[in-house]
């Protein structure tokens, strides 16, 4: 399917007239839904386009822009808004440009972008940049969250982690005290589910599993296999809600990929730097999460200094545009940043 976008996307290149956006619809193929203008872009900047009735609704434009890791990696990011910047790091299960044509994220995005000048990047593997990198370690994601800022021409400003982007945003905050302003988290963990003392043989037993399910039925047209994911990290989702976001397994990552991901994040433990976070700190996780359980957020909470620690109502480990604290998460993230700029 990603295929079918891209070379589709090519095909409205640069003869500089107005074009047809693309967009996929699941379990209905692909379909015409607007009208796009090529914007004027530089030589490392990649087609960027006003999407009629996804961005041109809030006056926005997304740029989308390339830079290489210090292994090679070509790594997407993306600036839309106006405002203060704020960086949302990489975390699985993301794309830049289909985020937006989903019923899952493009409510958050928008939110964000009213106010700041919002940037993403997709990781190494995921998305837009590319997905044949040959590390996926935690150091690696530490790195291209590095490199991703210098290619934007950050200076000082908050850093937005969620779930295993979390621990990804400690280390580099802990890294670069000067230039992250403040940090705020959600749905995160310290250690990832490999590292937690925890952890039962039937716990180990069910990451087995599901490690080859991914194998096996990640890429598949059918969406059986990834619909356990999306059960877990959003039980309470609409049916559209749990189609886009089966959908978006599939376009994010390949199946190999996809197990090297669960691999790499099952690693992860930062337990040790959350003494040494300087930056003032607010963690949110909702109380119910299923797939990362709230404890974990209040591990990180416990363990950086003078960190705020907010509970939301809700099951979702993803929230969505109709979960009870949408609300206070906006609100929180706001007041938080506007206290630190």
């Amino acid at each position: 399917m990603i295929s079918r976008i891209n070379s589709a996307r090519r095909a409205v290149g640069d003869d500089g007239d107005q074009q047809r956006l693309i967009r996929t619809v699941p379990r209905k193929g692909v379909r015409f839904v607007g009208d796009v203008e090529p914007v004027e872009r530089s030589a490392d900047t990649a087609p960027s386009f006003r999407q009629h009735g996804f961005l041109a609704d809030a006056d926005l434009n997304q740029q989308v822009r390339y830079c290489r890791s210090r292994d090679g990696v070509r790594l997407a990011y993306a600036t839309v808004g106006s405002g203060p910047p704020i960086l949302q790091s990489a975390h699985w299960l993301s794309h830049l440009e289909y985020d937006w044509e989903l019923p899952i994220a493009r409510y958050r995005l928008l939110d964000l972008a009213k106010d700041y000048s919002l940037v993403r990047y997709d990781a190494r593997g995921n998305g837009l940049s590319d997905w044949d990198a040959g590390d996926m370690s935690f150091d690696a994601w530490v790195s291209d969250m590095e490199t991703v800022v210098d290619a934007a021409g950050l200076d000082r400003f908050p850093v937005l982690g969620i779930s295993q982007s979390v621990p990804v945003s400690i280390a580099y905050a802990v890294r670069h005290p000067d230039r992250v302003s403040c940090l705020i988290l959600y749905g995160g963990f310290a250690a990832g589910r490999n590292k937690r003392p925890d952890a039962t043989a039937a716990d180990r037993e069910r990451m087995a599993a599901i490690r080859t399910l991914i194998r096996l039925g990640w890429g598949s047209e059918h969406p059986t296999f990834r619909q356990m994911f999306t059960s877990q990290m959003m039980p309470t989702a609409t049916r559209e809600q749990a189609d886009a976001f089966n959908e978006l397994q599939r376009l994010s990552a390949s199946a190999d990929c996809a197990v090297r991901y669960f691999d790499s994040t099952g690693e992860f433990d930062v337990r040790h730097l959350l003494p040494l976070v300087k930056v003032p700190t607010l963690v949110m996780h909702v109380r119910d999460d299923a797939n990362v359980p709230i404890a974990l957020g209040r591990e990180i909470a416990a363990g950086i200094p003078d960190a705020q620690f907010v509970a939301l109502p809700g099951k979702n480990h993803i929230l969505l545009e109709q979960d009870p604290g949408i609300p206070r998460f906006s609100s929180e993230l706001k007041s938080f940043v506007r206290q630190h700029v």
